[in-house]
């Protein structure tokens, strides 16, 4: 693929026939702590962004301007943000975004039971907008992708289902949904989480790994969708039960990441899921770098957020030990640097650190008071903590564990209440 085909758009009557539902109901239990008081798509990430941002502006940015949120685990913080952040959608023109709660609207009175499940019970939303295809997304992991040109790629091949795929190492896909494909990519399996997984043709030592994208034609979709509503012992998910059953029976179709990644060039194409405390700390470090994999200064694919009027990051005092500054770090507007140098970490918006300390290979998240003589590396700090004077993280895993939580790779989780601080969230 050259430079050229990878700038071009695919905004066309395809995207604006297509309704995109985002799956955000997720807790997301292994970013541990940081999803004690709020789901998954909405934890922070990136300096001022959300998780969810992220698949919300790949819609926008492709066309796609009628969105559907579902939610369920703990969805304040996240029906807040897209409040404030996403009403820029012009409803004249039929741009919208829904909030989709689980409600119980269907007779059996269950919230979401499972993926499936969360869309079979927004059916008659659904319906009621007549869309051509229906996009399916998780709304928990970091990519820019342009949806137009999977849609493109969907209808040349007559599919009745496309999922976006992840080249992998075969040895990494055990831990995900694996296709495996003939010399057209259609779909000939699916299994989920496989000790030996299919490899792609001519390469034997990767595989094809679905990324939690579908697109469907909508009437099949509903089709399906009743179907399994219906069937004794449905789990309701998409991995675990429809993708099974339609790759025997329909043209179902796989389609590379590498061919509708946004930006990326002579670069992998980038994909996180930044599922656990360590991924996560890695992937925000991984944008303090000089030259980032995943660029956010991309000015025609921008990442949309909710965007608070705040004043310029500010550095203060230049003494010896007392020194106001950044080295190879992010900071966001609305913060103040008193007297500590920071060094390759990332500062949320409205961060105040105070004098004599030192922070390292940490992420701090919003609205965090970091008071004197405190010193941190490789941490994550969790919003609106506290850091009181004196404090040390991040030197003694095993002091750290008597206080916050301590990964497996040795990055130190403070939240407002391992410090015995009640906040309002």
């Amino acid at each position: 693929m050259t430079d050229t085909d990878l700038n071009v758009r695919f905004v066309s009557v395809l995207t604006k026939n297509t309704y995109a539902l985002v799956l955000a109901g997720g807790r997301g239990s292994r970013l541990k702590n940081l999803t004690d008081w709020r789901a998954k798509p909405a934890v922070p990430f990136g300096g001022k962004f959300r998780i969810v941002d992220f698949p919300m502006s790949n819609c926008v940015n492709s066309g796609i301007r009628r969105i559907g949120v579902a939610t369920q685990y703990k969805s304040h913080s996240l029906i807040r943000h897209i409040q404030r952040g996403w009403s820029f959608l012009d409803g004249r023109f039929q741009e919208f975004v829904d909030i989709l709660p689980a409600s119980q609207r269907t007779a059996e009175e269950n919230w979401y039971l499972g993926t499936a499940d969360a869309v079979y019970q927004n059916l008659d939303i659904l319906r009621s907008y007549e869309p051509d295809y229906i996009l399916i997304l998780a709304g928990d992991h970091i990519y820019k992708m342009d949806y137009g040109k999977v849609l493109a790629y969907h209808v040349a091949r007559n599919a009745d289902m496309t999922v976006a795929c992840l080249e992998v190492p075969r040895e990494e896909a055990t831990a995900f949904g694996v296709m495996g494909v003939n010399d057209e990519w259609r779909v000939t399996e699916f299994v989920e989480k496989p000790a030996n997984p299919p490899s792609i043709p001519g390469r034997p030592d990767m595989a094809l790994a679905s990324m939690g994208i579908y697109v469907f034609n909508a009437p099949f979709l509903y089709e399906q969708l009743v179907r399994d509503a219906i069937t004794p012992n449905s789990s309701h998910d998409f991995g675990k039960d429809l993708i099974p059953h339609l790759v025997p029976r329909y043209r179902v179709f796989a389609q590379r990441f590498d061919d509708s990644c946004v930006g990326q060039r002579d670069k992998t194409a980038y994909w996180r899921d930044v599922g656990t405390v360590d991924a996560y700390w890695e992937s925000n470090l991984d944008l303090t770098r000089v030259t980032p994999d995943l660029n956010m200064y991309d000015k025609e694919w921008p990442i949309w957020t909710h965007q608070e009027q705040l004043p310029p990051a500010k550095f203060v005092f230049d003494d010896e030990g007392r020194r106001g500054g950044a080295v190879d770090s992010v900071v966001s507007g609305g913060c103040l640097i008193s007297g500590t140098t920071v060094k390759r970490s990332l500062l949320f918006s409205n961060v105040r650190v105070h004098s004599y300390g030192t922070i390292e290979d940490s992420v701090i998240l919003p609205e965090v008071v970091v008071n004197r003589n405190v010193k941190l590396r490789r941490t994550v700090v969790d919003k609106s903590c506290v850091l009181p004077e004196g404090l040390t993280a991040g030197f003694n895993p095993e002091e750290d564990r008597r206080r916050f939580y301590v990964s497996d790779r040795g990055i130190t989780l403070i939240t407002p209440e391992m410090l015995g601080q009640e906040i309002l969230r």
